[in-house]
């Protein structure tokens, strides 16, 4: 009975504790927990562009919509910088002897330099925006400008360092953990900026904004510090470096990297169309109150926390990482198809549910993407490989948020002008064609995916 009780603990503490045993006596959980606080700060960062800047934007400050959303989108247009950035810190000349910390610490200034000018910024185009408006919109780009690219080059230099620290067959359970670390970020700063601002001014606006970029700072030293080590045989100044061509051709020679690639951007589209029209959907077509809605994202991200435990146990049974992607992608074609049920039946619980799932499929979609992409490039390229990774997931996102906001207003106005038939005057038309477009993208990804996903885990990983 011996034997079997112990199996069944270490089944069960796999379940409970999937990311336990992902430490080792190099790289400890001690170390790991360390180096994810700068998944922390870009969760915060996330949280502050997306949530807390809309609402105090626009409500509080008056600053137009469409202003906001070019803003916004500054960042997301530079997306594309990720692959530059992963290939020079693949490739950073150093007497020191490191290659990931010179860009961890640059992306942590311009997150700090971003963050510390914003809220000035804001101010100036708010109050004296019809005065000067070219100068105010310039000040609030720039500031938007640095602080995405400070994410930009931190969660590109900080997942290559993971991936340089980590051994290869943790490499899964470590990645996992860094994306709860994202995750618990996102909560933590949604809560403190919740608090601090529920009682707005604008004296308040510039202590919660200057206070993250404090803490970006704080959090950032702590996680860099000690983490690599120093080998100047791999930063040399004479030593040979290849063109960003030559690596791109190299790196595309390693497998099925133009496929993995329309992978991740189907897949990216087909969950994030939606991300910010889901709120508004809840309430236009369902009557859920602000409380209501603002529950949807605490049902996300719940489902996104089960996904990333579900991975650690897959991954460390040596599931096959497209596979898990695919599984992701097709419960989330379930879960649109319960968020567009939920209208005709009027269910606002489906409705939730439907949020839950739709987390709960992006998080085994993300992380199945993002292990094969790191399991397929050598050491020294794993910062073009993640580079490329989120360069194409942030560009396919925000593309395709752009286009799922645009349809979701268009649709309407068509049926208004008499363009479309009679069932498009329904509240719910506009956004049931975006998660019906999500829907198509999803299996599309599918399709794409389904050659690499019915090999096995050893098989898709390059000889």
């Amino acid at each position: 009975m011996k034997p079997q009780i112990a199996d069944l603990y270490r089944n069960v503490s796999r379940i409970m504790l999937p990311f336990a045993d992902a430490a080792t006596e190099q790289l400890p959980m001690t170390r790991i927990f360390r180096l994810a606080l700068f998944q922390v700060t870009v969760g915060m960062m996330y949280v502050l562009f997306t949530g807390t800047l809309n609402r105090v934007m626009i409500h509080e400050l008056g600053i137009a919509a469409t202003l906001l959303g070019i803003m916004l989108a500054l960042p997301v247009l530079l997306a594309p910088l990720r692959l530059l950035i992963g290939h020079r810190s693949d490739n950073h000349p150093s007497h020191l002897g490191w290659r990931r910390v010179p860009y961890l610490w640059m992306g942590t200034l311009f997150q700090f330099g971003g963050l510390a000018i914003m809220p000035f910024a804001i101010l100036v185009l708010s109050e004296h925006g019809a005065d000067y408006p070219v100068l105010g919109a310039i000040g609030a780009a720039f500031a938007f400008l640095l602080a995405g690219i400070g994410v930009h080059m931190t969660q590109t230099a900080g997942l290559a360092l993971t991936n340089d620290l980590a051994p290869s067959d943790k490499l899964p359970q470590v990645v996992g953990l860094m994306y709860v670390m994202l995750m618990v970020g996102m909560v933590i700063a949604a809560a403190t900026f919740w608090f601090f601002l529920s009682d707005y001014s604008h004296f308040r606006l510039i202590q919660v904004i200057q206070g993250a970029a404090v803490a970006t700072w704080v959090l950032n030293i702590i996680a860099l510090w000690k983490q690599e080590p120093r080998d100047p045989s791999k930063t040399r100044v004479d030593r040979p470096r290849p063109s960003f061509a030559s690596a791109w051709q190299s790196f595309s020679e390693l497998g099925p990297v133009a496929r993995l690639l329309v992978i991740i951007g189907l897949g990216a589209a087909g969950f994030g169309m939606q991300d910010i029209i889901i709120e508004p959907y809840g309430a236009s077509v369902l009557g859920l109150d602000v409380a209501g809605t603002t529950v949807l994202t605490g049902m996300w991200a719940v489902g996104m926390l089960v996904a990333f435990s579900i991975c650690g146990v897959a991954l460390d049974r040596k599931v096959n990482p497209y596979r898990l992607a695919t599984v992701g992608v097709l419960i989330g074609v379930a879960a649109f198809s319960m968020v567009i049920a939920s209208a005709p039946l009027d269910s606002p619980m489906l409705f939730r549910l439907g949020n839950f799932v739709i987390g709960l499929g992006a998080g085994l979609f993300y992380v199945g993407t993002l292990v094969a992409t790191m399991e397929m490039a050598p050491p020294e390229q794993s910062g073009f490989a993640i580079g490329a990774w989120g360069a194409v997931q942030a560009t396919a996102l925000g593309v395709a948020l752009a286009i799922g906001a645009g349809l979701s207003d268009l649709i309407p106005a068509l049926a208004r002008a008499g363009h479309l038939g009679e069932l498009f005057m329904h509240p719910a038309a506009g956004y049931t064609v975006v998660y019906s477009i999500e829907i198509v993208l999803l299996v599309a990804m599918v399709l794409a995916a389904w050659p690499l996903a019915r090999v096995s885990r050893r098989s898709s990983q390059p000889a």
